[in-house]
């Protein structure tokens, strides 16, 4: 994925010789305006500042080049991506699924996911599945709804009331905003939007 994103800059921006706008905004470095020139007069300058004119906003009039190395730029380029991903991190619904009569290994294994998850800021959908007769002891699946809140109390609410819809009991649950909670767990957390199931 990472190889598909650096490809996608490059073909994204266009550099030197590849810059075919007669008339350009040259920016520096940090974006600080140096003038709009020519092609030929911006060209003159990166040749003797030793430098790249890479082309960052093509539909703009005159298009916007930037005038710095080109690897400095995809550096930069590169920095502010991983920046944007980890900001995007978290925010997402995460789905743990539960039968009512999990057993404690499993329900176990469950809770640190769901910490985990908790952690790094996702919602828990917690979908309780009744096999067959189960769905006559429906107490069970919101005992196991109230099992499931108070061993997360502490880093989690749950929100509105755990909802039936056909054989599943669905039940929301929000990280609280406190402190980062420290994990010591070693295993990690499945990919995005993988449900855990059983």
């Amino acid at each position: 994925m990472g190889s598909y994103r650096n490809k996608a800059n490059i073909i994204r921006h266009k550099i030197n010789y590849q810059i075919t706008a007669p008339i350009i905004r040259l920016v520096d470095e940090n974006a600080k305006q140096i003038g709009i020139l020519s092609l030929t007069e911006a060209r003159n300058q990166a040749q003797v500042a030793g430098l790249d004119l890479v082309e960052i906003a093509p539909n703009a009039k005159p298009p916007v080049v930037k005038l710095i190395s080109f690897s400095k730029f995809k550096y930069q380029e590169a920095k502010k991506l991983k920046a944007e991903k980890r900001g995007i991190k978290g925010g997402e619904m995460k789905e743990i699924q539960m039968t009512p009569f999990i057993g404690q290994n499993d329900y176990d294994t469950r809770i640190k996911w769901a910490k985990k998850f908790l952690s790094t800021g996702n919602k828990i959908k917690l979908s309780v599945k009744f096999q067959g007769r189960q769905i006559q002891y429906k107490e069970f699946g919101f005992q196991l709804v109230d099992r499931f809140k108070n061993s997360l109390q502490e880093i989690a609410s749950i929100e509105g009331e755990p909802k039936i819809l056909g054989k599943t009991l669905f039940a929301t649950f929000t990280p609280l905003k406190r402190k980062a909670q420290k994990l010591d767990e070693k295993t990690q957390p499945p990919s995005q939007n993988q449900k855990i199931s059983q």
